[in-house]
């Protein structure tokens, strides 16, 4: 018997442990492939791009030009006193409305009020002193007459009637100034008046309160920089005037005019959309910026319009109808398929799609009005014929 030592020894069952390792690889490698493969087909779900239903103004179709600008107040006012003081009493905040004539703020004025006291004490004065001057001139009026009836029946020597119509003329030259002294005691009593007026600080006109810039002890000193005093008190505006101001292009001028009629939507309520119209054209282009500053004037008015709110302007061909002021829900054309020859489009709902038939109506822009869907429904943008009701889809991503 012979033993060959260079043969390899065969441990039992090894072959069938090497082949049920290699089985077990090759089905890990099929696993992993399937996986990729699942992965990359969206687990076996159609891909499709969606696009929103939205909200569209019928408004689009005609407008010829979008600007960008600001709301203003036409008539704005900050107010202060003439004259210099300390705020003694404020009585408006910020958003008060207040009528014309109507006190706002007063400085102290104990002051100017005795003067203007002073000054009435003395009208009264004058008016004493013409009541005294009237009855001197009634006595030498009387005196007068008697020495007249005297002098012609040679009771009296004539110096003695000379005397007596000194008197009277006297008498009458004293009424001219004690009432020339009544009108300046008047003249210094209306100046008083004034500076008093002065210390009180009335609204110019109908207005808000846009700005309050002191408070009560506040130096008010309005024709200087003094350290520690304010000028303008409050600001207001005249909610009335309001009006936006855009930029719009020089190469754009050709589409605008005045009395145009023009489409105002804010930025702060985007579902607002008020009338205006071209009210005037500032005649001086920007050099730097080639826009010309032109002003839209409100024809609907709004409590929620403040000053400068953004705000974007569409001029318009023509006045926006009462039937086109409401919105209208759209969708991008490409979004209606045919199907049974019905007008439908696949909104997709937790990740299936929904079939639902629509009403295609007039178009708006670039978008066509459509019934059965609301604003912000996902639908399929492009169908193609194979997509069907409740199909399971993946949305690209853009």
């Amino acid at each position: 018997m012979k033993i060959e030592r260079n043969a390899k020894a065969q441990v039992p069952g090894q072959r069938s442990r090497r082949r049920k390792w290699l089985e077990i690889g090759l089905a890990v490698l099929a696993l992993a492939a399937a996986a990729v493969f699942i992965s990359r087909q969206g687990g076996g779900k159609a891909e499709v791009e969606t696009v929103t239903v939205s909200q569209a103004y019928p408004s689009q179709n005609y407008t010829l030009l979008n600007a960008t600008g600001y709301v203003v107040a036409q008539r704005k006012a900050a107010l202060s006193s003439k004259a210099t003081g300390r705020l003694e009493w404020l009585g408006v905040l910020e958003g008060s409305r207040v009528k014309k004539d109507e006190v706002i703020a007063r400085l102290e004025n104990r002051d100017v009020s005795a003067t203007l006291g002073q000054a009435q004490a003395n009208i009264k004065v004058a008016q004493a002193n013409l009541e005294q001057g009237q009855a001197e001139l009634l006595d030498a009026q009387q005196a007068l007459k008697r020495a007249s009836e005297l002098l012609a029946q040679k009771f009296i020597a004539a110096a003695s009637y000379d005397s007596a119509q000194a008197r009277y003329n006297k008498a009458k030259a004293a009424i001219s100034a004690q009432r020339a002294g009544i009108a300046a005691a008047q003249a210094s009593a209306q100046s008083a008046q004034v500076a008093l007026d002065q210390t009180v600080i009335r609204a110019p006109f109908d207005g808000v309160i846009l700005t309050k810039s002191a408070n009560v002890g506040d130096n008010i000193t309005p024709f200087s920089s003094a350290a520690d005093s304010k000028g303008a008190v409050v600001t207001i505006a005249d909610m009335d005037t309001l009006e936006v101001e855009a930029d719009v292009s020089e190469s754009s001028l050709s589409r605008i005019k005045v009395d145009q009629p023009a489409e105002i939507q804010l930025d702060a309520f985007p579902e607002l959309r008020l009338a205006g119209v071209v009210s005037r054209m500032v005649p001086t282009v920007d050099r730097s910026k080639a826009t010309l500053l032109v002003k839209v004037r409100f024809i609907d008015h709004d409590p929620r319009v403040l000053p400068d709110m953004s705000a974007k302007v569409a001029f318009l061909s023509k006045p926006v109808t009462a039937g086109d002021k409401a919105a209208v829900t759209a969708v991008q054309p490409s979004a209606i398929a045919t199907r049974e020859g019905k007008a439908v489009v696949f909104v997709v709902a937790d990740g299936k799609l929904r079939q639902v038939a629509v009403s295609s109506g007039r178009k708006v822009g670039e978008l066509v009005e459509v019934g059965g869907v609301k604003p912000g429904d996902k639908v399929v943008a492009n169908p193609d014929a194979k997509l069907h009701d409740g199909q399971p889809v993946s949305v690209a991503k853009k």
